[in-house]
């Protein structure tokens, strides 16, 4: 790339605009602009010189046509190196352009915006700004091309550190995230064509495209001979709704997928509740009339099981909590809020991270993506309310109230805990968790196993039907006296003469969760 003598900033997103033309025009660099950055610039006390007096031509069509004339593109596209580029340059009054920055119409914000008309949204889609981005981008062995104002400063430095010449690797990866820029956007405009046509309107749509961008990198995956990166999805709601660290060191791959799955099933309770989870299921859940009273009966379920888990609240973390939690070695704590008091208490575990998450809304995820070899199984989220009052009692004793809580908890915690999934509870907290068991039986084994509460008279949920009388037959000797399953076996009929035989309480539901 030769000396930048002239650059061309035409941006949507004004952050840093002004410094950044600034310091362009410090270095002798001539502004082009258009509308209203020009106007910015000139306001600011820089001289620009408007597109319009380059090409000879106003802007028509109310700006839909400002850039697309050959004295900007001739300008932008023009190889350096071939003599009779320069030659048909010089031949046709038209100077090079050496910088770009660029920024589009905001597409997505708007296309997503509560009543907009279809006008609206179509005159959201930038014509100018994706050419000339293209533009610089292809011919970037002389164009130096900047879509991101966070690479402002980056850029200034590399022209104030080389006497005006953009290193080319430098120009290289400003072009590689312009048209990843542009891609991304052309993405979101299609996919909202679709929707608008009727194709998309499926739950699953022809196409399925995903504009992610790397937001951090753990130190490795899983294990320490994998890799990773965490992406997040640009126009979303970002990573655990746009969580924000507010303590203890850099997240793992697998403090990632923990925090995950316990914010998502802390959401499932409207009272004061708290989830710990470890290697993915849940190990224990609470509910109380506050937070720390919810965490000591999550932690009772199994507390061997807690030491080095993640854990969830749905209600602000306070000094409370923060000191009945002080005896237990965890890794994550994810919360709605966090009083002063309660971070200061956390902080005396220079570690523990504490994560500041807006509670889960499965609306803002529809769509689960799962990677297989060659290619990716997609589905909705199991995140529907189910309504007990929909349930069927096809034994001769209905639960009682008492029994009828523990089983609706015991039925919003199994959804979370994998295949095959059995869980006992009382009104208040889970009890025994059996949870991804080849059979179901050996899941009931499991459950009653774990359990360090009493278990008489508690509630079994199970994510999928009884195949035999074996599993209820498990949970009745250990002294549950009601079960929540989905029914739908062929042997229904025999389970449910096994609840009769023992005096238990059964309900079906209708629909299974299963969780691989």
């Amino acid at each position: 790339m030769l000396k930048a003598q002239r650059a061309l900033l035409s941006v949507y997103d004004k952050r840093g605009l002004v410094d950044f033309a600034r310091g362009l025009a410090d270095l002798g660099i001539e502004l082009l602009s258009t509308g209203g950055t020009a106007q910015v610039l000139s306001d600011a006390g820089l001289k620009v010189v408007r597109v319009s007096e380059v090409t000879g031509h106003p802007e028509i069509l109310g700006g839909r046509v400002k850039t697309l004339h050959p004295r900007i593109h001739g300008g932008l596209l023009a190889d350096r190196g071939q003599a009779s580029h320069l030659a048909e340059l010089r031949e046709h009054g038209i100077k090079p352009i050496d910088l770009v920055a660029v920024n589009l119409y905001p597409f997505r914000e708007t296309a997503r915006r509560p009543g907009v008309s279809f006008e609206e949204v179509v005159e959201s889609i930038d014509i100018g700004g994706p050419t000339m981005l293209r533009a610089a981008a292809k011919n970037h062995r002389g164009v130096a091309v900047v879509v991101d104002p966070e690479d402002y400063t980056q850029l200034l430095a590399a022209l104030e550190g080389s006497d005006g010449v953009v290193p080319e690797a430098l120009c290289k990866r400003l072009a590689i995230k312009a048209f990843r820029h542009t891609e991304a956007y052309d993405a979101a405009i299609s996919e909202w064509l679709e929707q608008e046509s009727g194709a998309g309107r499926d739950e699953f749509p022809p196409h399925l495209l995903m504009d992610l961008k790397r937001q951090m990198q753990p130190r490795y995956g899983e294990n320490p001979h994998q890799s990773a990166a965490l992406y997040r999805t640009l126009g979303g709601p970002g990573v655990l709704g746009d969580f924000e660290q507010l303590h203890g060191k850099e997240l793992s791959f697998n403090n990632l997928l923990d925090a995950d799955a316990a914010r998502r099933l802390v959401a499932a309770f409207r009272q004061p509740a708290v989830t710990i989870v470890k290697h993915g299921n849940p190990c224990g859940v609470g509910v109380g009339e506050t937070a720390a009273e919810a965490y000591e009966r999550a932690l009772a379920c199994d507390p061997t099981s807690a030491f080095g888990s993640i854990v969830a609240l749905n209600r602000p973390a306070s000094v409370e909590l923060a000191e009945a939690m002080s005896k237990l070695f965890v890794e994550v704590i994810v919360g709605p809020a966090f009083s002063e008091g309660a971070i200061g208490q956390f902080a005396k575990k220079k570690n523990l991270r504490l994560l500041k998450c807006p509670p889960f809304d499965g609306a803002d995820t529809p769509l689960e993506i799962r990677p297989i070899d060659g290619g990716f199984l997609v589905q909705t989220q199991d995140t529907e309310v189910d309504d007990p009052a929909t349930w069927s009692c096809p034994t001769r004793r209905e639960p009682s109230d008492e029994e009828r809580r523990a089983l609706s908890l015991a039925w919003r915690v199994c959804r979370h805990v994998r295949s095959n999934a059995i869980v006992i509870a009382n009104s208040n907290q889970t009890v025994g968790i059996g949870a991804g068991q080849m059979s179901r039986v050996d899941a009931c084994r499991i459950a009653v196993t774990k359990a360090e509460l009493a278990v008489a008279g508690c509630g079994a949920a199970s994510d999928a039907f009884f195949p035999f009388r074996d599993g209820l037959d498990t949970l009745a000797e250990a002294g549950v006296t009601a079960i929540v399953q989905p029914g739908g076996s062929k042997r229904d009929d025999e389970v449910i003469a096994a609840a009769d035989e023992r005096g238990m309480a059964l309900l079906m539901t209708g629909r299974r969760h299963f969780k691989h």
